[in-house]
């Protein structure tokens, strides 16, 4: 999903843009909306949005007024505007979106694939970012993992991550501050790329942070209890070699 803010000073304009969004644009989440760039700009500083539907003209500030205040500006943009030919053409070679009003839903779809096409983008540079920093720092304790947020993505270190969780086609990934995180990527990813001196698959929906098990309890395969008192079911195959971590023979 991406988040997304409508600043428009007339609540008709907002009311039209959502309706199309819903029906166009279903992937769209609006999290919240302002009728001024006075009112976006705590808006966008508490919301953390992945895009902004802007207009340009407004009373009391235009949008690039509101722009100037809260340079940089980590979020895309789509202008909404009623502007001649030639500033629309400037928008267009600064590779920035636009959409002329009255909002045409083909336009409205185009500029949208467009931003998450950046987005995207954006974020796949980020994630490269960090894998070329785990190449730089073999020692295991100081690598991260980007996981999805609210937000966007959150780095965790791997020290900092007690269990990976299998749910149907997803996977939960607990951490030290009782916090989750649910991740698209199937739990056989995580098995790949976590490192295995710090990482073990304990069963086919788990795969456990060594550092975290704080007891063992008999049986045929057993079961572990983990820092954060979960108890997991031992595959029976997995015993031995889980046990010989250890240095249990």
């Amino acid at each position: 999903m991406i988040n997304a803010l409508i600043v428009d000073d007339e609540p008709k304009n907002i009311r039209i843009l959502n309706g199309l969004l819903n029906e166009c644009c279903p992937d769209v989440r609006i999290i919240g909306e302002a009728v001024s760039a006075e009112t976006a700009m705590p808006l966008i500083a508490e919301t953390h949005p992945d895009l902004v539907f802007l207009d340009i003209e407004m009373p009391h500030g235009n949008a690039f007024d509101l722009l100037d205040k809260i340079m940089p500006i980590d979020f895309e943009i789509i202008f909404i505007t009623a502007f001649d030919a030639y500033t629309l053409k400037a928008f267009k070679y600064s590779a920035l979106d636009y959409l002329l009003k009255p909002v045409s839903i083909e336009e409205l779809k185009m500029a949208v694939q467009k931003a998450k096409d950046r987005i995207r983008i954006k974020n796949i540079n980020v994630q490269l970012q960090n894998l070329m920093f785990n190449i730089s720092k073999p020692n295991s304790l100081l690598q991260k993992i980007a996981l999805p947020d609210n937000d966007g993505l959150i780095f965790i270190q791997l020290a900092e991550i007690i269990r990976f969780e299998a749910k149907g086609g997803y996977t939960y990934v607990h951490v030290t501050d009782n916090q989750k995180y649910v991740s698209s990527r199937i739990i056989k990813e995580y098995e790949e790329i976590m490192p295995p001196d710090l990482f073990f698959r304990i069963h086919n929906s788990h795969i456990i942070n060594l550092n975290f098990v704080k007891k063992y309890h008999k049986g045929r395969g057993g079961l572990i209890e983990m820092s954060d008192s979960v108890l997991i079911e031992v595959a029976t195959r997995r015993k031995d070699e889980f046990l010989a971590r250890f240095g249990i023979r």
